[in-house]
């Protein structure tokens, strides 16, 4: 079905074959590595360096939606922006969801509106679209790239390279700065044959991330598509496939482009941002993923991870031991709390009965899933009971086209509920199911509490991940889990195909790029609050473990939680009274007795004197000529692997703003939360397994002239753990920073170094 190769492999004549076979033909793989496409368009922009494993990158778009664009705009402003000197685009499709918070989701609109005219951008509406497909249909060109503040920032299939970050590296960008990163490993992703009626692109990316996850071959690579399989799959097929390619673990993506890509720019009015963009024979690779799409069957991928993924047959067939391990893994997971998944009881009547389906945002709401889950229903019922259907057309370009065409009378004459375009429900910000239930959900991820459920409240519920297709044979079935593979092949021929129509987006949205307009006041709320001051990297720095946290990897929701706070991410010190709520609910209190006491060393207090006294009784390696002056207090937190999951910054910042100085980490998960870190001027440190589970909360971690070893490049540290009455050296690690990291950090964050330069 999919097989993988961890080591080099070329594409020769059209053939993939390994890196020695490709040498023997006397083929210069070398150079070859520079004929990918991703090598190309990295070259293309790329800022000249005399360091050829260092990428300094431009970016020709920006997008950012209302979770994440204030807090940007509010650090480029105090780090001295005059105006967006590339296009960006600010869209409105995660708090839109206005009953919550009072006025302060709208007051965010606003805020972005004044901003898109003051500086100079796109700002788009409301639930006129959700990000990635407004970009889709407005925004991407062949052999461009494009870097968004969410981390399913993801157009290869139509050609384009998009990157996922935290906030501070669009900053970089607006201020005119480049995104650094080493040259990536690129990585093929080879797809033969066709794949079968009812099969859907989940189908295909669930396969490819459960294959994948556990292993190190595409984490912060590209993936790179091609292969004879492509041919069969449509423009929206594709981009469905591509936009998880984020669960990954990779950087990016990008897939060749035909005829089938052409016609997409062209019906979307766009032909001139089209051209052809294939494969220089022979490339080179860093390794390959070979996919026979013949072979993948309807899956599913269960809770908590879309890497949990199995065919929906073999779930069905072995029912009771499947969820029995669910059972046992929410118990391990959330206690007592975990007894009220009881999904052994999903089971009865022959068959797993769900509570819930959703079909929503840029994985799920495409015209092609929504119109072919009306077409399955029609003439069908979902029945009197539990289940429900929610439908999420991913623009209301698709919407129209929807409607025009029929397709959503016959949903909702099924029992289907038709929305707005919005991605609540992919982080837990709409449609969250009962107490106990289960959500089957064409959409991104389903991490623990991702449905928007509170196990410290006693809710939880559960998510599992599958294709429109089979979501719709189960809502045709009542409910009853069914994949999509056992209903006629016939269904699946989509009647009409979509036409897009913009014209509604010409009406509406507001296209200010060139046009800024200086005098134009800010408009901002009572919720929108600027960032805390935040202190240069001292010269010695006292670290409090303050969460020790041993799962195997740990999400960037279980940093800071998804759907409940989204309305805070405009008030940095209310939103960091959520840090680690759903992992650690003593954290937030400890960060900040801690900090209290770091505060008390800047002004001098008696406290902060008698722990520094007893901080050099301990330690031989801090001069006994440091004073308060020369050090700075502040807490840390030990995971094993953390930040999986979403580009948002505020899982770094709001650590930073209880007074955090560094993460502790085997491994971090993804390069992006790495980055998060750094540009909040958070140490990231890597630490040996064994020396990290040995640490305790309350311990005390010494690190003697940090300052001294950053600003020299440093990569290991000498640490002095107070444990209890034991005193022990430790080290810690850390990756090779660049110049610009080491600044970053000696400065305490993005902001005081934009500052000071």
């Amino acid at each position: 079905m999919i097989t993988l190769h961890d080591e080099g492999m070329v594409v020769v004549a059209n053939t993939l074959v390994s890196t020695q076979e490709a040498q023997a033909k006397g083929l210069d793989v070398t150079q070859a590595k520079k004929e990918t496409l991703a090598a190309r368009i990295l070259a293309k922009h790329a800022r000249a360096s005399q360091n050829t494993e260092q990428l300094s990158l431009r970016f020709d778009a920006l997008a950012s939606h209302d979770i994440t664009y204030v807090g940007i705009i509010q650090t480029a402003r105090a780090s001295g922006l005059t105006h967006f000197p590339l296009p960006y685009i600010l869209t409105n499709c995660h708090n839109s969801l206005c009953a919550v918070g009072g006025t302060i989701n709208e007051d965010d609109h606003l805020f972005g509106l004044s901003c898109a005219k003051k500086y100079g951008g796109t700002y788009v509406p409301a639930n006129l679209a959700v990000i990635h497909q407004y970009v889709r249909e407005c925004l991407v060109t062949v052999g461009g790239m494009i870097l968004g503040s969410d981390s399913h920032t993801r157009y290869g299939a139509l050609g384009c390279m998009g990157f996922g970050e935290g906030g501070p590296e669009l900053v970089k960008q607006l201020l005119n700065r480049t995104y650094d990163i080493p040259s990536p490993k690129v990585v093929c992703v080879w797809l033969e044959g066709e794949p079968q009626p009812g099969v859907g692109p989940h189908d295909v990316a669930l396969a490819l991330i459960g294959k994948v996850f556990g292993t190190s071959l595409v984490q912060n690579a590209i993936l790179e598509f091609h292969g004879p399989g492509i041919k069969h799959l449509s423009a929206e097929y594709r981009s469905g496939i591509d936009v998880m390619t984020t669960e990954t673990t990779c950087l990016s993506s990008i897939w060749e482009t035909d005829a089938t890509i052409e016609a997409y720019y062209a019906a979307h009015g766009r032909a001139d941002a089209y051209h052809p963009l294939t494969l220089t024979d022979p490339a080179a690779f860093d390794g390959a993923i070979a996919i026979d799409l013949s072979s993948i069957p309807s899956m599913i991928a269960l809770p908590f991870h879309p890497s949990a993924s199995y065919p929906i047959a073999e779930v069905i067939a072995h029912a009771q031991d499947y969820l029995g391990a669910l059972d046992e893994e929410a118990e391990k997971r959330f206690g007592a709390v975990g007894n009220n998944l009881r999904m052994r009881a999903k089971y009865h009547d022959n068959g797993i009965w769900v509570d819930q389906g959703i079909i929503a945002g840029c994985a799920g709401g495409s015209y092609e899933n929504i119109a072919l889950t009306a077409q399955i229903l029609d003439g069908a019922s979902i029945g009197c009971d539990a289940f429900s259907l929610s439908l999420y057309p991913a623009s209301q370009i698709v919407a129209i086209d929807l409607v025009r065409k029929g397709f959503y009378t016959k949903a909702m004459a099924a029992g289907g509920i038709l929305k707005n375009a919005f991605c609540g429900p992919c982080f837990g910000a709409g449609d969250t199911p009962a107490n106990g239930c289960l959500s089957i959900r064409h959409s991104t991820r389903n991490f623990p509490n991702r449905e928007g459920s509170k196990p410290a409240s006693g809710q939880l519920a559960a998510v599992a991940l599958m294709d429109a297709r089979s979501i719709a044979a189960t809502a045709k079935n009542k409910g009853k889990l069914t994949p999509a593979t056992d209903l006629p092949p016939s269904v699946f021929t989509l009647a009409e195909p979509h036409t897009p129509d913009m014209a509604v987006y010409e009406q509406r949205i507001y296209s200010g790029f060139d046009k800024a307009q200086p005098q134009t006041p800010i408009i901002q709320g009572p919720n929108i609050t600027d960032w805390p001051t935040m202190e240069p990297l001292p010269t010695h720095l006292v670290l409090q473990v303050a969460s020790h946290i041993t799962d195997p990897v740990t999400t960037t929701d279980e940093l800071i939680p998804s759907g409940e706070t989204s309305s805070l991410r405009s008030n940095p010190k209310k939103l960091a009274e959520f840090t680690l709520s759903r992992k650690d609910p003593g954290y937030v209190d400890r960060a900040k007795a801690f900090f209290a006491l770091e505060m008390g060393r800047r002004a001098g207090d008696a406290q902060a004197k008698d722990t520094l006294a007893s901080v050099l009784n301990q330690c031989a390696e801090l001069p006994k000529t440091t004073t308060l002056n020369d050090i700075g207090f502040g807490t840390t937190i030990f995971a094993i692997k953390p930040g999986d999951g979403s580009a948002r910054e505020q899982a770094a910042s709001c650590q930073k703003v209880l007074g955090g100085w560094a993460n502790l980490a085997v491994a971090y998960a993804t390069k992006r939360y790495r980055s998060n870190l750094i540009n909040w001027g958070m140490l990231p440190f890597l630490i040996d397994e064994n020396e990290g589970a040995a640490l305790s909360v309350g311990d005390i971690l010494v690190l003697p002239h940090i300052r001294d070893a950053i600003a020299n490049g440093a990569t290991t540290f000498p640490c002095i753990c107070c444990h209890k009455t034991s005193v022990r050296t430790i080290q810690l690690t850390m990756q090779p920073l660049t110049k610009t990291e080491q600044d970053i950090l000696l400065a305490g964050c993005l902001i005081n170094y934009y500052q000071s330069v």
